[in-house]
């Protein structure tokens, strides 16, 4: 299928390991002008050597979660491919912990990367959208904003906020021609997974990255205000 976003340019944050990288390989495999970030330097230029294979690629060396961060990141994919029209927001996700084992420092800490992180970084890439008249938006969150996971409070709690707010804010956009949708991973084989512990069948990146590519595709322009659960069926529910 030709997705019809060649020439596309498209942001990728928290995107030199895991789900953040395979999402931003797919979309220079289909032809888009990539910009990636991470805080890690050495990581982020093994990505880049990667995408430059597809396609042109940025590479910015900053950490996403910081507020200002968004507004740089974005002014920087405009001012070196003139526009944007893509939007993956990621960011790496909170330690693991209980409900109440956890402090408001670090529900703080974990409602600011996820969630409000991702919703700076629309608010700074939609005026490019309405001006291109075309914009596709897809943040990564957890199969979590539909089954919390006893042992992720703190993602639970972010990630949740971010669906909400997402699933209000589609409604606004879409009428410009731009979708909002969040594509929720279950688990996968990233570093973070092992770092978790995780067990059973895992995913692969890869093969998350193309989701996300369609997700953010031509094709996919009546596709908005879902969360598309990639999850194995580990997810039960059927809501």
């Amino acid at each position: 299928m030709n997705l019809g976003i060649e020439g596309r340019v498209a942001l990728v944050t928290a995107s030199s390991k895991g789900l953040g990288r395979a999402s931003a390989v797919a979309l220079a495999e289909e032809g888009c002008r990539v910009v990636i970030c991470a805080r890690g330097e050495e990581a982020l230029r093994d990505a880049e050597k990667e995408i430059a294979q597809h396609a042109e690629v940025l590479a910015m060396p900053v950490d996403v979660t910081e507020p200002a961060m968004p507004m740089h990141l974005v002014e920087a994919a405009v001012e070196r491919f003139g526009a944007l029209h893509i939007l993956v927001a990621n960011a790496g996700g909170p330690p693991p912990g209980r409900a109440l084992e956890v402090d408001d420092a670090a529900i703080e800490a974990a409602v600011n990367a996820n969630l409000l992180t991702s919703v700076r970084l629309v608010r700074e890439a939609v005026p490019y959208m309405r001006a291109a008249g075309w914009g596709r938006i897809c943040c990564i969150a957890s199969y979590s904003v539909k089954e919390p996971i006893p042992t992720l409070a703190l993602s639970n709690t972010a990630r949740t906020g971010l669906w909400a707010w997402a699933k209000t804010a589609a409604a606004d956009l879409f009428p410009d021609g731009i979708t909002l949708n969040l594509a929720c991973p279950g688990a996968h084989a990233t570093e973070r997974m092992k770092q978790l512990g995780g067990g059973g069948p895992l995913g692969d990146p890869a093969d998350f990255g193309r989701v996300v590519a369609f997700m953010c595709s031509e094709p996919a322009s009546f596709l908005s205000g879902t969360a598309v659960q990639v999850d194995g069926t580990a997810t039960r529910g059927l809501l």
